[in-house]
């Protein structure tokens, strides 16, 4: 009988020991906040991280979902897709932003995807905003990220088959192997750009006979160190040139000042936040996004299984240290239009004036009496009837002040007797 190692040099208890501490080796432990996919790959879930309540997205909702933002840049779009799966830090990178600018936004503690997009206000903006959009973005990443980059390529198809999306200063376009590129024609600028997803990816829009203009710029922003991710198109993944490259990378290096801040071998591999599964949606409002598959909405997610949602109570750590987010009280509204917008307020009766006594028609009428503050009458008060009482108050305290037996007449007849004496 052959023997192996451990029976020729180890005791009995050294070899439980060894057993056990392979075992454990041998155990995979899923990360506890964020999963790091290696070399930036985010193409499939680990068998073990696959959440079994997940309800996969449509190709016709991720449609919808991405056309926001399908034809961002390059550079900026791989960005966003990281930092929509880390919302809590794009809230709070917001306010920031609201009151300090883009100063200092390079030593906060955020994932560097969102101090990168921290840099854009309006794509940051945008994104705080409309926080359940972002998170359903974060979610549909974390478990289908090449279906979202799959659909970015079908909505920047269809954008470019109506003629919509072409090259420009600002911008250029490159159609090349199947899949189409934007990345910046600038080298100190990109841009972002505005556009309307139900007009652009649908049809040709023309503007006095004259076509285009479908999509606009605004002012441009700089290009910095924190642009260091690019978008692999053939293998689906967003992944980190560290500012090694041709095309926009090599127009832009030399006028891009590089710090460790963006510049770090940390940062091949891109970093997502799991947790964001776990996070609360209202996907009544994400029905709002169906510009581009009309008939196209997101109830299957929405009805308090799907993601692990009860409903749709906010899960959001900033506003819950403010108030009570599991208060029955706010169901009560919950998905209704707030009065002001699109629905009329309530036109309540203005009270009617009293009608005017022929007594007193030449004094203003007298406002009705108001309600208690408990919801009471105030007790039948008649304000014509105490004005009577106080007219009639008034005379008599006149009268009493009065000599007896001397009216005003009196008084006044006897001032004129006495003047007459003077006279002579």
């Amino acid at each position: 009988m052959i023997k192996t190692y451990f029976d020729f040099n180890t005791s009995a208890p050294m070899r439980i020991i060894l057993s056990v501490s392979l075992l454990f080796c041998m155990l995979n432990v899923p990360p506890s906040d964020a999963t790091t996919y290696i070399a930036g790959r985010t193409a499939s879930m680990p068998a073990q991280f696959q959440d079994q309540s997940y309800v996969s997205y449509s190709p016709q909702q991720l449609d919808n979902l991405v056309a926001p933002i399908a034809l961002y840049p390059d550079p900026l779009l791989a960005q966003v897709l990281p930092a929509s799966t880390f919302p809590d830090q794009i809230d709070e990178a917001a306010r920031y932003a609201r009151a300090n600018g883009s100063y200092g936004v390079d030593d906060q503690y955020w994932d560097v995807s969102v101090k990168a997009v921290a840099h854009y206000p309006s794509v940051l903006f945008m994104m705080s905003d409309k926080l359940d959009w972002t998170t359903a973005l974060g979610q549909a990443y974390v478990y289908q990220s090449t279906d979202v980059m799959m659909a970015v390529q079908r909505l920047r198809g269809m954008a470019h088959s109506q003629g919509n999306l072409i090259s420009t200063p600002q911008q250029e376009v490159i159609v090349q192997g199947g899949y189409i590129t934007i990345v910046p024609a600038q080298p100190r600028y990109v841009f972002v750009p505005v556009y309307d997803p139900a007009v652009v990816y649908v049809r040709r829009a023309s503007f006095g006979g004259v076509f285009g203009g479908v999509i606009s710029f605004g002012a441009g922003f700089v290009i910095g160190a924190w642009l260091n991710r690019d978008c692999d198109w053939r293998d689906h993944r967003v992944f980190y040139h560290g500012w090694h490259g041709a095309g926009w990378i090599g127009r832009s290096r030399p006028v891009v000042q590089i710090t460790n801040v963006y510049v770090n071998n940390r940062y091949t591999n891109i970093n997502i936040n799991r947790t964001v599964i776990n996070r609360n949606v209202n996907y009544v409002g994400i029905n709002r996004y169906n510009t581009v598959h009309r008939d196209v909405t997101f109830d299957n997610h929405g009805n308090g299984k799907a993601h692990g949602n009860q409903g749709y109570k906010v899960n959001n750590k900033i506003i819950n240290r403010n108030i009570n987010t599991s208060d029955p009280v706010l169901e009560r509204h919950r998905g209704h239009e707030s009065p002001g917008r699109n629905v009329a307020p309530p036109v309540t009766p203005a009270p009617q004036a009293p009608r005017p006594n022929p007594q007193f028609s030449n004094r203003p009428a007298q406002p009705s009496p108001a309600s208690h503050g408990l919801g009471r009458g105030s007790g039948g008060f008649d304000p014509r009837a105490s004005s009577q009482r106080g007219q009639a108050s008034r005379a008599e305290s006149s009268r009493s002040h009065e000599a007896p037996g001397q009216s005003k007449g009196n008084k006044s007849e006897s001032k004129q007797q006495e003047k007459g004496r003077k006279r002579q």
